[in-house]
């Protein structure tokens, strides 16, 4: 039984921690992927039931070690994928974020590194604005008094420290263009700077856009966020 329990437990560890890096490196579709993610799950609460079966009824069979590994291995198997529920369910399903909702900045080197995305390359609409006015109120244009190719090239650096791709950048139409991979199943997610004349002052847009999936779990709006200080830290150093 000891064995039995360890074994499944290992399983429903291994069940939720390689569909990630394997999807990222192509070893695995995102369907089978995310099939072995979630079902990960349920092994892991196998694993449990069989743990407290084990313990009520064989007692004498339990061993401290192989028990609180079992419990480690199973309790990580049921909180990443009940935390990305929940996370998913937290945030509106949608995939493409911008502080300009009436005129998102629009891709244009990037539009045929997208020619494969499940997602088209266009904005996804009055109801995606609508959701994200809702969900992320803050995110909205920027202002600086910097000029144009002041802020030009700290929105490039930003994308540098930051670990993303450079794809473009057009300092006449003030667009840089830039790709960003996640860390654990690798997707890619596309990122468009504007930086337009106002007057006496500069503004700054910024869009993100997931290549596939309906919701991004909040990512977009976050890397948003994320990029936004990260500017501001390049402009105004502390």
């Amino acid at each position: 039984m000891k064995i039995l329990v360890s074994i499944i437990s290992l399983i429903a560890f291994l069940l939720v921690a390689l569909p990630a890096p394997l999807h990222k490196f192509g070893f695995l579709d995102l369907g089978t992927a995310m099939t072995g993610f979630r079902f990960g799950l349920f092994v892991g609460i196998a694993a449990l039931v069989l743990l407290a079966i084990q313990v009520i009824f064989k007692r004498k069979t339990v061993s401290l070690a192989s028990a609180a590994i079992a419990v480690i291995f199973s309790a990580i198997a049921i909180a990443l994928p009940l935390g990305m529920m929940n996370n998913a369910k937290s945030v509106p399903p949608i995939h493409d974020i911008s502080t300009d909702l009436v005129n998102p900045p629009e891709f244009v080197a990037i539009v045929p590194l997208r020619a494969d995305a499940s997602n088209p390359v266009e904005y996804a609409g009055a109801e995606t604005a609508e959701q994200q006015r809702t969900a992320y109120p803050d995110l909205q244009t920027l202002t600086y008094s910097q000029s144009k190719p002041e802020l030009i090239e700290a929105a490039k650096q930003t994308m540098e420290n930051l670990g993303w791709e450079l794809v473009n950048t057009d300092a006449d139409k003030g667009i840089i263009e830039a790709t960003d991979t996640t860390t654990w199943f690798g997707f890619k997610d596309d990122v468009v700077v504007r930086v337009t004349d106002n007057g006496g002052e500069r503004l700054v847009d910024i869009r993100s856009k997931s290549r596939i999936g309906r919701s991004d779990m909040g990512k977009n709006a976050a890397r948003i966020h994320g990029f936004i200080d990260e500017l501001n830290s390049v402009i105004e150093p502390s």
